[in-house]
């Protein structure tokens, strides 16, 4: 854990400021900034409840509110700052959507000493998938590849 002081902290000190303000308004305890050349460019709390939508989580909503913001699926040259570490889905979104780096205050440890255990999801993904508790299966159609050889076949596609 780096202590030190940086240019991160007023960020962090945003992103925990949208999270306690969150759980205020009756939301989850998780606050996203996204940052591109020093300034904020989206936030995001975590809205799982008010949208009934398990994948609103404070990073997403950032992440979607920053590609909007920028006209861009990619984020190059951002910083995804987040209240806490973020979780397996989090992670992927910043991933998928190319930010520079993360950052996060509290980790998963407190997240789950409130209630919000990820470790589960961390573990599952080191386990072969035949012991996952959610049966996830390949079943061959003949015809599995189609919606690739369509993209491939477009000249005008916008590659990711």
């Amino acid at each position: 854990m780096t202590t030190s002081v940086s240019p991160d902290h007023a960020w962090l000190r945003e992103s925990i400021g949208l999270a306690t303000r969150n759980v205020a308004e009756g939301g989850g305890p998780f606050g996203a900034v996204v940052v591109r050349d020093g300034l904020v460019i989206a936030t995001g709390t975590n809205q799982v409840t008010p949208t009934l939508d398990p994948t609103a989580h404070a990073e997403v909503v950032a992440i979607r509110a920053a590609c909007q913001a920028v006209g861009d699926f990619r984020l190059n040259g951002c910083v995804l700052v987040s209240s806490c570490e973020p979780c397996p889905l989090c992670l992927s979104a910043a991933l998928w959507a190319r930010v520079d780096r993360v950052v996060y205050a509290a980790d998963r440890h407190d997240a789950a000493r409130a209630g919000f255990d990820d470790r589960e999801f961390y573990e599952l993904f080191g386990k072969p998938r035949e012991q996952w508790s959610l049966p996830v299966h390949q079943v061959s159609t003949g015809e599995d590849d189609a919606p690739f050889e369509a993209w491939l076949a477009r000249a005008d596609r916008v590659d990711y």
